[in-house]
């Protein structure tokens, strides 16, 4: 069963932590969003194996967008 991350608000990606095919726990950093000029830390809420990123580095995502997919 996959778990996707969702991003919660409208934030620029300012550095993707993992890589597909890592293996991640709850609470492990996936990446970090930028908005407002805060950092806010996109964490894991399962644990799995990281199957797909649909985001890069610099890239702007709105409310609800797919981050990451967890196998």
């Amino acid at each position: 069963m996959a778990a996707e991350v969702c991003a919660e608000m409208v934030a620029n990606v300012v550095q993707v932590v993992v890589a597909e095919s890592d293996q991640v726990a709850a609470g492990d950093t996936l990446l970090v969003l930028e908005s407002m000029k805060m950092e806010i830390p996109v964490l894991a809420e399962v644990g799995g194996t990281v199957a797909e990123i649909k985001v890069r580095e610099g890239d702007v995502v709105q409310e609800g967008d797919v981050l990451v997919v967890l196998a």
